[in-house]
């Protein structure tokens, strides 16, 4: 099952003894996604799952993501400050401000019709060139 699991993540399941220091840092995002997966489970909770990662590879973890979830029928609960991310990940978004919910709704509502000023902001501030 932990090979399978390693190839269905994109790990070569030879390297399964390697110890954690042997992989790189997507690498290791891969074997943590593998460990939730290999539980079967119907939700996932992604804390910051591409924050440590160069653009290229999380890229590729939002991939192997969206793969994971047509291939199980998964539902996510993803966390993240990455607006860009969270918009290429979410069906329904929600916008917390100190731990209060200030606005909800599907991505598409909430990424092009905001309700609230501090999510205009948030939006406006991630999505610039240099956010």
């Amino acid at each position: 099952l932990v090979a399978e699991v390693m190839d269905e993540v994109g790990l070569d399941p030879a390297t399964m003894h390697r110890y954690p220091h042997e992989f790189s840092g997507g690498q290791r995002q891969r074997i943590a996604i593998a460990r939730a997966m290999v539980l079967r489970p119907r939700l996932v909770v992604l804390d910051e799952p591409t924050s440590a990662l160069d653009m290229t590879v999380q890229v590729q973890i939002v991939n192997l993501l969206r793969d994971l979830q047509r291939k199980h029928n998964l539902a996510y609960l993803f966390i993240s400050h990455d607006l860009k991310v969270i918009r290429a990940m979410s069906h329904q978004v929600i916008v917390m401000k100190q731990g209060d919910v200030v606005e909800h709704g599907t991505a598409e509502q909430i990424y092009d019709t905001p309700e609230s000023g501090y999510t205009r902001t948030l939006i406006a501030a991630a999505m610039t060139p240099a956010g």
